[in-house]
């Protein structure tokens, strides 16, 4: 998989150019945060993970299959990991994807702005995934938007053991496939729980846009 991608501020209108590799990127400017400094916070939060967990640069690379060199470049901010190349040193940490872009201290009631959302995107946005909930707080389950464009199938790698995810369809239709299972194929307001620790895909089965809402519980508390 390719490792080059980029963040960006994107306009919801906004056609991103053509990368062939998963992206992370900021929408619009809502939550005050410039988009410029998204590759700086993910690098801060993986230098302080890998810190606590007493890891080298040199043992994460060979635990994560990630390279030194590229490693380096993320936690100084001049690279950003494609989505799955995310997920690898995630997973090699065992912390959720979200602990490396979290940013801020909120507390009491949280209002979450569509134009202040982050979003990870793959394929040119064929796929799209919005965070429903503030990255910062402890917690053991996650809440997503899944957006599938029309036929686009989006495959997922394993999640940390013992995740499990929670997901109803809100519009169309769509097939998920789980592990060597046989595929479940879902039509709006279907739901489906399923371990997510081995590897899964999503398809729109569709002409039309998908929608999903995903709620993902890990084993263990996270934050």
């Amino acid at each position: 998989m390719g490792i080059k991608a980029r963040i960006h501020g994107v306009r919801p209108d906004h056609r991103m150019s053509k990368l062939g590799t998963s992206q992370i990127y900021h929408q619009g400017d809502g939550s005050g945060l410039d988009c410029i400094e998204l590759p700086v916070i993910v690098g801060k939060n993986l230098r302080r993970i890998r810190l606590r967990q007493g890891l080298s640069l040199e043992r994460l690379a060979k635990q994560s299959g990630v390279s030194r060199a590229m490693l380096g470049q993320i936690e100084t901010g001049k690279s950003t990991p494609t989505i799955g190349l995310l997920w690898k040193i995630c997973t090699s940490l065992t912390v959720p994807f979200a602990s490396l872009i979290a940013v801020g201290n909120p507390e009491g009631i949280i209002v979450l702005r569509r134009d202040g959302s982050k979003l990870l995107s793959s394929n040119q946005g064929q796929f799209t995934s919005r965070a429903l909930f503030p990255f910062d707080s402890e917690r053991r389950t996650e809440f997503y938007e899944l957006r599938l464009a029309p036929l686009y199938c989006e495959n997922a790698e394993a999640h940390a053991a013992g995740t499990r995810e929670n997901l109803v369809v809100a519009k169309g239709s769509v097939e998920i496939a789980v592990g060597s299972a046989r595929p479940t194929t879902l039509r709006e307001g279907d739901a489906m729980l399923f371990e997510a620790d081995v590897p899964h895909a999503y398809r729109n089965l569709g002409t039309d846009e998908a929608v999903l809402y995903l709620v993902m519980t890990y084993a263990q508390m996270i934050g």
